[in-house]
């Protein structure tokens, strides 16, 4: 058999057993989004096995949009860490069979102290979800693996599902870009929308020349300040600005006259700039909605203080 297709036999059971989620949901999945909204406590997450590695990944994307959730070991809460759970937190229990003997030892802690618990197993009679307040239903016709005995079209069903929960919840809480990015701070996205201009603008050593230069003396200004610009500036006010392109496309519409021509004579009024405070992002939309790669930076009180440019948005 090619190996392509046995790689798309594997998306195909995988993608047919994903679809037949969404007639698995019941009235506990809506009841189980209400829970944890109204929670003051945190998420916590908790499965062994395969079932925990896809509890970490669920507990990682809940915590990073809005949700606050750890992954905890069932076998290490056992031995002590059961402590790090608080009575108002709501606790997710993972296990396909819903029979782990890891996870179901947590229950009787659990409904002592009174937390809201949610399972998520692939038998709807299972001992765990016949103990916890809320079941998912992750069940699966047909397991990818030949053998059907690796988790793989289960596990996928359960990573879904911890995806849907995250996901309403971040709908239902008005989640945006804004708040993602202060969880994200070392990301391109934290770095665009927290970072601001200023931060990463050129300051130093700008090309900058006036009005009535030569065209020698705006090359020359251009080389000197390798951003591939110069801005012209009369008595601190920007007036425009010239870059290379303008250069080249002078020399040919203007050849005759070019090395008598002055930096008025080809520079572009009104250049486009942003506040020095303002955040990578908005540098970015600017430029892509006038598909251009620099920038003029300004202060509050419009003075010229810097060049930003698309590279140093590290896009």
């Amino acid at each position: 058999m090619e190996i392509k297709k046995l790689a798309q036999e594997v998306f195909e059971i995988e993608a047919k057993e994903i679809a037949n989620l969404s007639n698995r949901l019941t009235e506990d999945f809506e009841k189980a989004i209400k829970a944890i909204l109204e929670s003051s406590g945190k998420l916590i997450v908790s499965g062994m096995g395969k079932s925990g590695i896809i509890g970490k990944k669920i507990a990682a994307t809940l915590a990073s949009t809005g949700t606050p959730s750890f992954f905890l070991h069932p076998g290490e809460a056992y031995h002590g860490d059961l402590g790090m759970i608080e009575e108002n937190d709501v606790v997710l229990l993972i296990s396909n069979s819903g029979e782990t003997d890891e996870v179901l030892k947590l229950i009787p802690f659990l409904k002592h102290q009174k937390n809201c618990t949610i399972s998520m197993s692939g038998n709807d009679n299972s001992t765990l979800a016949k103990n916890t307040n809320y079941h998912l239903n992750i069940a699966v016709e047909k397991e990818a693996c030949p053998l059907l005995l690796a988790p793989t079209s289960s596990t996928t069903a359960t990573l879904v599902m911890g995806d849907a929960i995250a996901v309403t919840l971040m709908k239902l809480r008005n989640f945006k870009e804004e708040n993602f990015a202060k969880f994200h701070p070392g990301g391109s996205l934290g770095r665009r929308l927290l970072t601001t201009v200023g931060d990463v603008m050129k300051k130093d050593k700008l090309p900058i020349t006036n009005s009535d230069a030569t065209i020698k003396e705006v090359i020359q200004k251009i080389t000197e300040g390798k951003l591939g610009l110069v801005v012209i500036l009369d008595e601190n006010q920007i007036k425009g600005i010239i870059t290379d392109g303008d250069i080249r496309r002078t020399m040919e519409s203007r050849e005759k006259e070019f090395f008598g021509l002055n930096a008025k004579d080809l520079m572009s009024s009104h250049p486009k700039s942003i506040q020095e405070n303002d955040k990578l992002i908005s540098a970015s939309n600017l430029m892509s909605e006038n598909k251009i790669n620099s920038l003029l930076v300004v202060n509050e009180t419009n003075d010229f203080v810097g060049v930003v440019q698309m590279y140093d948005l590290g896009l």
